[in-house]
């Protein structure tokens, strides 16, 4: 087990082939699914044939996935996963995507705060990141409040054409960033 990251209660750590039965659980998840796709399981051919490979895919610009799956670091229990890779529309290293799926027994315990705070920190310490940005529908509060203890600040509302709409969608997506200037002058460091 490669082990990227670990916080005061997490262990990012690369995903594996042996996920594949984590990832389906996660995405089983109505709940975990709501703001993604409406709620639909993602079925088990699709996270093998698709989702893993995506997940496991390297990316030279960082040598690594961009995708971690996160676990309790006292327990070893698998919660979710994390993703800080690229942005693909701009495929540079000075500008990342932040996001995270978790077990919704994770959720409101503080971990992917915990998880997404660590991520911001390391890549503007010591991957060479210059901006961060996180998107999600404007109507998930859950995940905008992850965003914004982060440290990422609202930049834009836009509206995506997509090709099945789902509940929410109507108030469209919402981006946060941050820069690597703003995080350093936010907590006085340099």
């Amino acid at each position: 087990m490669k082990i990227f990251l670990e916080t005061e209660r997490l262990t990012l750590r690369e995903l594996t082939d042996a996920d594949a039965d984590h990832l389906f659980e996660l995405d089983g998840d109505p709940e975990v699914m709501r703001f993604l796709n409406g709620g639909r399981p993602t079925p088990r051919e699709e996270i093998l044939g698709r989702v893993l490979p995506r997940m496991l895919r390297r990316h030279d610009l960082f040598g690594h996935p961009g995708y971690w799956a996160a676990q309790i670091r006292s327990t070893g229990e698998f919660i979710g996963w994390f993703e800080f890779r690229p942005l693909v529309e701009e495929d540079t290293p000075e500008t990342v995507e932040l996001g995270y799926r978790l077990r919704r027994t994770a959720w409101g315990k503080g971990y992917a705060t915990e998880g997404a705070r660590a991520l911001v920190r390391e890549g503007f310490t010591r991957l060479g990141v210059e901006r961060v940005v996180a998107r999600t529908m404007a109507v998930n509060t859950g995940s905008r409040n992850v965003m914004e203890k982060a440290g990422l600040r609202h930049v834009r509302t836009f509206f995506a054409d997509w090709p099945e709409t789902i509940p929410g969608s109507e108030h469209g997506e919402v981006e946060y960033a941050l820069t690597g200037d703003e995080w350093h002058e936010a907590a006085g460091r340099s």
